[in-house]
């Protein structure tokens, strides 16, 4: 019986050990270097254990060990079988999740990378489009007020061209008048007996300067002006709201009506008048010193004047203008008609 005991354990001791050196010879095997492994597989009958004989493939069992079944034996030999294709198979598996990982972070990224580029370059987009705009709109702010300010420059320098020229023109008719006036007084110095003529002949028909029209002589209508002129009095508003040209000439002020200037009495209690009947001119433009200057200057070059241009009707202009007006076969006003200045040409 112990016998019987003894050598079912060293049988699987045997079974054991040659178990254990299945996985060694395969890998032996395969590197190509056979490597003999000892199993202690057999016992006699005298309790001594013989050492079996080293087999490459399977090795063998001595037969008074106790049998074992061939179906124990295949799951023995496929148990490292097993073991490496599963460890193979994790392997493979846990290369193909990192490569399935790899592959999807790879694109996660790119899928990041595309929808953070699409943003920016839309927001780039975006930006270089304001600021196109905005640079566009400065240029058109920019360009605007510029030719806004050319206009008002050009206009500014036009006004003052026609400011300059009128002022020149100005200039050159007082030149001309006082030349001509330096002139006239020269030739009046030589014409001095031809004047004299006039003032005999004038002489002996008593002209004298006249201020009362209400004679009978000045009731036709070319004189119906100074024979119906009547000093009336009125405040300055009222003179506004019946008359809209009025204008401060001759030390007061005068007021147009029908191609006559006449004085406002009353527009100014302190206005003072060296002579305070109408002055004809024909038109509202033409101011009464500005027809008296031209008359002064008829008078002169005709020997009747040799006073000064000054533009006032005083006591020596209208000596000659009496004096012309009787030479010349007209009622004598000693002012400035309508008759008159068509004898002298200026209306």
């Amino acid at each position: 019986m112990k016998r019987i005991v003894f050598l079912t354990c060293i049988g699987s001791l045997a079974l054991a050990l040659t178990a254990l050196g299945a996985p060694r010879e395969r890998q032996a095997a395969r590197s190509g270097k056979a490597k003999p492994t000892a199993h202690a597989v057999s016992g006699t009958r005298s309790g001594k254990v013989a050492a079996p004989r080293v087999s490459r493939s399977t090795p063998r069992v001595s037969r008074s060990a106790p049998r074992v079944s061939r179906s124990a034996e295949r799951q023995f030999r496929r148990q490292p079988a097993s073991r490496a294709s599963a460890s193979r198979g994790n392997r493979i598996e846990t290369a193909r999740m990192r490569s399935a990982q790899t592959e999807r972070a790879a694109r996660t990224k790119t899928s990041f990378a595309r929808g953070k580029t699409a943003p920016n370059r839309e927001t780039a987009v975006a930006r270089a489009n304001a600021s196109r705009s905005t640079r566009a709109e400065a240029t058109r702010t920019r360009a605007e007020l510029n030719r806004e300010r050319t206009l008002a420059r050009a206009d500014t320098q036009r006004r003052i061209r026609a400011e300059t020229a009128k002022a020149r023109a100005n200039q050159a008719v007082a030149a001309r008048t006082r030349a001509a006036a330096r002139t006239n007084l020269a030739v009046n110095r030589q014409r001095n007996l031809t004047f004299a003529r006039n003032v005999v002949r004038n002489r002996d028909q008593n002209v004298r300067i006249v201020n009362n029209w209400r004679s009978d002589r000045f009731r036709g209508a070319n004189y119906a002006a100074f024979y119906n002129y009547n000093r009336a009095w009125h405040d300055r508003w009222w003179w506004r709201n019946n008359h809209t040209n009025i204008v401060f000439v001759l030390n007061g002020w005068w007021y147009w009506n029908t191609g006559y200037w006449y004085p406002a009495w009353g527009y100014d209690p302190y206005a003072w008048y060296s002579y305070d009947g109408p002055i004809y001119t024909g038109y509202a433009t033409v101011t009464p010193d500005q027809v008296i200057v031209n008359v002064q200057v008829a008078l002169q070059q005709q020997g009747y004047y040799a006073g000064s241009i000054d533009g006032a009707l005083g006591p020596q202009t209208r000596g000659a203008l009496a004096a012309f007006q009787a030479d010349n076969g007209l009622a004598v006003t000693s002012a400035v008609d309508q008759p008159t200045l068509q004898a002298m040409g200026l209306s």
